[in-house]
């Protein structure tokens, strides 16, 4: 009966054990013991946004929409409430634009905050941050059917220009034709001896004069017709290439393709108002696709966090540790200070500092100087081939006294280094990355606080 006492009694305690630690892990995915801040954005058009929708800073996962204001009037704005990690916090400035993003054609929509810049200063809780409204696929279509609308009236322009210049060059060759007729007339009238004329020719002096003006007549009414015959061969000429059919042709080919996209504009907006309409239970099918997209969304966030949460458990940690599952793209900077992988002083560590390394331009911005890249690459050079092989992780820190502005430049430093190393060394992007430790290194390193950067060689065992 002890016996039985006893094994019910450890049952009870490693059950309550299990509910804790799972009730933390829950805690700590969802981010309920975070400290967070508040700020808003106004948009003309959410895109259907919804509140519960999540919030990404600079690319990354911070938090999620606990309110949407429904304006009073069309002049209005509708006003979103934006929850994010305060962690997050030395990203957001004055500056920063919020702009509405979805995942894939149909995915779910989201906000994006753009981090700002470094010299804006750090956004106050509650603030009203700058937006920027998402662009809309059927303004694109009518806009492209504008410039087909243009095109159109273009081509018929230049068939009605080249109508009238052939309109033009008939009227023309008629009246040289003319011209000609009369003139040979009058030369036979003086032969004959008809008229005043006639008369006068029988004066031997008088005729020889006549007739050398006859022959100056016949010689221009030559050149007349030879004028008379180029004109008809351009005549010919411009009929034979048929341009006239031509032009006809392409505005024919243009006014088809119009209608094509008439009828497919048509055939697109039928789609939609078929896909939009309710179905038995009044619902739209837009709603319910974007409804089970989203519950796919959330089921594949929920094991990815299921997953993480594996990965640092106790029981299982050893195992994800020895495959390598750390993400170099993505780590929380007190995570990793606590992750003996990374801070272990077995690693192969260079520490440089910032005024060696950095350099403002002109608009006050940190830039890699020619003698910082050099430093860079005397320090991957020393490693050999184990560059290649091993992770590279770049600590970035800034030596000032502002917890927003160390936490803002650290990264930027971090960023810039990554960015150099990856490129001027064909390095994998996923055994490259960057982590701010604002002014503080790890414990155990002999170094208290550091200025500048600190590139870890991480020694990953086989």
């Amino acid at each position: 009966m002890k016996n039985r006492n006893f094994i019910v009694g450890l049952f009870v305690i490693i059950g309550l054990a299990l509910f804790t630690v799972g009730l933390f892990l829950i805690g700590n995915r969802h981010e309920a013991f975070a400290r967070h801040m508040d700020f808003y954005a106004e948009f003309t058009n959410l895109d259907g946004l919804a509140k519960g929708a999540k919030v990404q800073v600079g690319g990354m996962d911070a938090g999620q929409i606990l309110d949407i204001g429904i304006p009073d009037s069309p002049l209005s704005r509708f006003r979103v409430r934006l929850q994010i990690d305060e962690k997050m916090h030395g990203l957001v400035r004055t500056d920063s634009v919020v702009t509405i993003g979805t995942e894939g054609v149909v995915g779910d929509t989201f906000v994006v905050i753009r981090p700002g810049s470094a010299n804006a200063p750090a956004a106050a809780a509650n603030a009203t941050l700058p937006s920027k409204e998402a662009t809309d696929i059927a303004d694109l279509l009518n806009q492209g059917k504008g410039v087909l609308a243009d095109v159109d009236d273009t081509v018929r322009n230049a068939n009605g220009l080249l109508t009238s210049v052939g309109g033009n060059l008939n009227a023309t060759l008629d009246r040289v034709k003319s011209t000609v007729s009369n003139a040979n007339d009058v030369v036979v009238g003086l032969k004959e001896g008809q008229g005043p004329a006639g008369m006068l020719l029988r004066d031997q002096a008088l005729a020889d004069q006549v007739r050398q003006t006859v022959a100056n007549a016949q010689l221009a009414s030559a050149n007349l017709g030879h004028a008379s015959k180029m004109a008809d061969a351009l005549i010919a000429d411009v009929e034979s290439r048929q341009l006239p059919q031509k032009v006809d042709d392409t505005m024919a080919s243009v006014k088809s393709a119009a209608a094509n996209l008439d009828a497919s504009a048509q055939q697109i907006h039928q789609t939609i108002a078929e896909i939009a309409s309710p179905d038995e239970q009044g619902v739209t099918a837009g709603v319910n696709i974007r409804e089970s997209l989203s519950n796919v969304n959330t089921a594949t966030a929920n094991m990815a966090d299921d997953t993480e949460a594996l990965k640092h458990n106790f029981f299982f940690k050893g195992f994800f540790k020895h495959r390598g599952y750390y993400n170099l793209a993505h780590m929380d900077p007190d995570k990793y200070r606590k992750d003996r992988l990374f801070t272990s002083p077995s690693n192969y560590r260079v520490w440089l500092p910032a005024n060696e390394l950095f350099l403002r331009d002109a608009n006050g911005q940190e830039q890699l100087s020619a003698q910082g890249k050099a430093l860079l690459d005397r320090a991957l050079a020393d490693s050999g081939d184990s560059i290649v092989e091993n992770p590279i992780v770049i600590e970035g820190y800034w030596g000032g006294a502002n917890g927003a502005d160390q936490l803002a430049l650290s990264r930027s430093r971090a960023i810039l280094v990554r960015q150099y190393l990856q490129s001027h060394f064909q390095l994998d992007p996923g055994n490259l990355g960057a982590v701010s430790m604002m002014n503080l290194p790890p414990n155990g390193l002999n170094h208290p606080t550091w200025d500048g950067i600190c590139i870890v060689e991480v020694k990953v065992k086989s």
